[in-house]
């Protein structure tokens, strides 16, 4: 770079390479933030994104010039209708590997899981007495949960199946509660408070097909350069004779598993108690019908794409207290 005035770092994160689609729409979450506490839990729940408002609040971070001075902030609201929960799973330490020990499904399944596969009741007593007899061996307990976008008024049938990791007390605890809410639902407001910060999962807002200006920030050549001005100057050197994967190239943009930390929840709540829906619904969603989860902030993802929510990961030492609320604006952005 001896020929520049000033310094160009290169621009596109090597982060999260190969930039490729995403498989499924139902994101996987890899980790698991853990909670203390004697009561088991379940650690995450998923939601539909709905749209963004406007919300007003105290400012509570201390030793900041705006210290108990109104905020006004862009919060997501983000729609969870009731998980189902099918079964859960056993995990045990295998070769320095979690590998499923068993699994367990209920007798009441919802009618729209068979366009997924079907289902064996195999949660009979003397079933959950052997395997309750094993639990020395098992180091982990996951609820396999069933979400419907048909309570939320998507035209999607077939729900999102996905697996939620309990938390909280013994693992015999931990089996006792997955027991007691076998074949019920589990409401999102018995998961997460106002206050608490969490991580949302999701897939991005797909672009396509982009260039490597877009795509990566690489700067335009002049006017008069060879062939093309939106192109990279140089795919690398002669020798060795092959294209680095370091080097910016044109390919899929968006449309990328992602992970956002420490979202804020600032409410949680029902529409029938506190409406959250503006005049005529949501832009590209309408009106949210079941319980909501209000985050701070903007959400990865375009209205009706799912996403996961657990538990923070990297909390740091935040304050974890609930938010003072002065206003909700339910008055849609683009009106």
């Amino acid at each position: 770079m001896g020929h520049r005035k000033h310094s160009a770092p290169r621009h596109g994160s090597l982060a999260y390479l190969p930039r490729g689609r995403a498989r499924s729409l139902n994101p996987v979450v890899k980790t698991w933030q853990g909670v203390d506490g004697d009561k088991p839990l379940l650690l995450g729940a998923a939601a539909f994104k709905a749209g963004t408002i406007h919300v007003y609040t105290v400012d509570d971070r201390e030793k900041t010039p705006n210290f108990g001075k109104p905020l006004f902030n862009t919060a997501t609201v983000l729609e969870a209708p009731p998980m189902h929960i099918t079964g859960f799973r056993l995990y045990e330490r295998h070769d320095g590997a979690l590998k499923v020990l068993d699994e367990v499904y209920g007798k009441s399944q919802p009618k729209e899981l068979t366009r997924l596969r079907k289902f064996k009741d195999t949660a009979s007593e003397k079933r959950l007495e052997a395997l309750k007899s094993s639990l020395d061996k098992v180091e982990k307990l996951t609820a396999i949960c069933a979400l419907s976008p048909k309570e939320t008024g998507l035209s999607r049938k077939t729900p999102f199946l996905f697996e939620v990791k309990v938390g909280g007390g013994k693992i015999t605890d931990q089996f006792e509660y997955l027991k007691s809410i076998l074949g019920k639902t589990v409401k999102i407001t018995d998961i997460f408070q106002p206050g608490k910060y969490v991580d949302t999962i999701g897939i991005t807002r797909g672009k396509g097909f982009e260039g490597v200006i877009t795509r990566m920030g690489v700067k335009r050549k002049q006017h008069k350069s060879r062939k093309t001005v939106r192109a990279v100057g140089t795919l690398g050197a002669w020798s060795p004779h092959a294209i680095m994967y370091t080097v910016p190239s044109a390919g899929q943009m968006g449309l990328h598993r992602r992970t956002e930390y420490n979202k804020r929840v600032i409410a949680v709540g029902n529409p029938a108690e506190n409406p959250i829906s503006p005049s005529g619904g949501f832009l590209h969603y309408g009106d949210v019908k079941s319980d909501y989860i209000l985050v701070r902030g903007n959400v990865q993802g375009p209205p009706k794409r799912l996403i996961k929510i657990r538990y923070a990961a990297r909390i740091g030492n935040r304050k974890v207290q609930p938010p003072k609320v002065l206003e909700v604006s339910t008055v849609r952005s683009s009106s």
